[in-house]
């Protein structure tokens, strides 16, 4: 009995809790659908908000998966070897490096902007065009991707395999593509994830850095937070959902599926 009263606390302070936080979620979610959201459910369901928000800001959602898919080709290409050289270093110079590299993490976007801004700022075209907001996410999300990388190269002991592949006769390149990067696929993948997470949501330092024809998604959502219509910013972040959300299942899923793999 005893047993059972605290499972029943527990299972309802999780509901709660549960409540608590996804409540206000499906309210916002129901205010893009709703006509009226002060009027309620009885001024009628519609996707007129949904249809004026994609009319008005679809750009923001193209540029943003743009710039997401892009961030996470540019860390992986920077970041596995890099978490590679960092786990065979292993010394105080490595471990001071890795510090370092997570200072953009560290220090406020809008001043890891500014430091964007009054270093490369001058080059015009470079400036009013994506890859400088995809440069300051590069450098934000990094660490996300390296550190999971070195974690699942110190836990498979990648450099044991790769002097027993050298001494198999494989070269560098293809220790390194045949060895490493497969044995290193859910560490690549947990953090793509977090990389592509990051990079749809990230807004302090992309408000710093973008311009009127480089809005992304965030930056959308700011603008129609301050709209006239509660409904318009609800609508927003309805799309926002609907599109992030799949991405996260399927990458958690794929994730998953390539740890339970590893283990056997």
């Amino acid at each position: 009995m005893k047993r059972s009263s605290l499972f029943v606390l527990q299972l309802l302070f999780t509901l709660l809790v549960c409540a608590f936080m996804l409540v206000p979620v499906l309210m916002s979610l129901l205010a893009g659908l709703t006509r009226n959201f002060f009027v309620g459910l009885s001024s009628g369901l519609t996707f007129d908000w949904l249809v004026q928000v994609w009319q008005a800001y679809s750009p923001t959602v193209w540029l943003s998966l743009q710039l997401a898919l892009a961030c996470a080709v540019a860390v992986c290409v920077i970041g596995v070897p890099a978490a590679y050289a960092l786990v065979r270093m292993n010394n105080r110079f490595s471990r001071a490096f890795e510090e370092l590299m997570v200072l953009p993490v560290a220090m406020p976007g809008l001043a890891s902007a500014l430091a964007l801004l009054l270093t490369y700022g001058e080059f015009g075209r470079f400036r009013s065009s994506w890859l400088f907001i995809l440069v300051g996410h590069v450098l934000f999300t990094l660490p996300f991707l390296v550190r999971p990388v070195m974690a699942v190269m110190q836990r498979q002991q990648l450099p044991v395999l790769e002097e027993a592949a050298a001494s198999l006769g494989a070269g560098p390149f293809k220790r390194f593509f045949s060895v490493l990067v497969p044995n290193c696929r859910a560490g690549i993948l947990a953090g793509v994830l977090m990389v592509v997470t990051l990079s749809l949501g990230e807004f302090n330092l992309t408000w710093m850095l973008h311009t009127p024809m480089t809005k992304t998604l965030p930056v959308g959502l700011a603008d129609s937070y301050a709209s006239a219509r509660l409904e318009i910013a609800s609508a927003y972040t309805l799309i926002f959902l609907l599109m992030i959300v799949p991405l996260l299942i399927a990458l958690q899923a794929i994730s998953a599926r390539l740890s339970r793999g590893e283990r056997r």
